[in-house]
């Protein structure tokens, strides 16, 4: 069944040269076997009576990227199911009704790293007892390069964010349906293409849920199976 959704839409120098020590932020931005990270928000009220209950989407404010946002729909359908609720069929009015956005933007960032330049000593020319003159020369530091300052760098991020809401629309007649559920997932890294994050970040929203009320969490997946991490 198909379901429309709402959407928001060293370079090396003869005298100098630079150690990488921003290590910890190359390896998160590079995604080369680091975690895939992800930080939710979550708020709920959630029914205990929704059980078997029907759900469907809200229609897209956005109708450049239909099939894009339906197939972000179609993992949220997925874990909707694992909660026991069902897809409403044609016609049927649904008592949970979904709100969902899921964007991204890239974001430039600076941050600085650590530079040491290579120490040089002159040890000067001396004449030996048999008259041999030996010339000076220069030798590096024994005690190695010294730290000279930060280099401010530029690196730039992909920011990609989902936002859920769960509509319960059983209520006094002519009521509005109100939030049960809301629901704030981002991922930074490295520039990606968004379908690839996206079901991480469905998952993350998903996992224990629905969870305490104001509940922050950080997921993490592995990045080779995709498993959530679980200390």
């Amino acid at each position: 069944m198909a379901f429309s959704i709402h959407t928001h839409s060293c370079i090396l120098f003869s005298r100098a040269r630079l150690v990488c020590g921003a290590l910890v932020l190359i390896s998160l931005l590079s995604g080369c076997a680091s975690p895939i990270t992800t930080r939710v928000s979550s708020f709920q009220q959630w029914p205990s009576d929704v059980a078997g209950g029907s759900f469907g989407f809200l229609a897209p404010a956005d109708h450049t990227r239909e099939l894009e946002q339906a197939s972000y729909a179609n993992l949220v359908a997925i874990e909707l199911v694992k909660q026991g609720l069902q897809p409403a069929t044609s016609g049927q009015p649904a008592r949970i009704l979904v709100d969902l956005s899921v964007t991204s933007q890239l974001d430039n960032r600076s941050y600085s790293r650590p530079v040491y330049q290579d120490q040089y000593i002159y040890r000067p020319g001396y004449r030996d007892a048999a008259g041999r003159i030996y010339p000076g020369y220069w030798m590096p530091d024994p005690f190695g390069s010294r730290y000279v300052g930060n280099q401010q760098l530029m690196q730039t991020v992909q920011v990609s964010h989902l936002r859920l809401r769960l509509l319960d629309t059983q209520g006094p007649a002519g009521s509005s349906p109100r939030t049960v559920f809301e629901s704030n997932a981002t991922h930074e890294g490295a520039p990606s293409p968004l379908p690839s994050v996206a079901p991480y970040l469905v998952r993350a929203v998903f996992e224990g849920f629905p969870g305490a009320n104001g509940r922050v969490q950080v997921v993490r997946f592995k990045a080779d199976t995709g498993e959530v991490i679980r200390k």
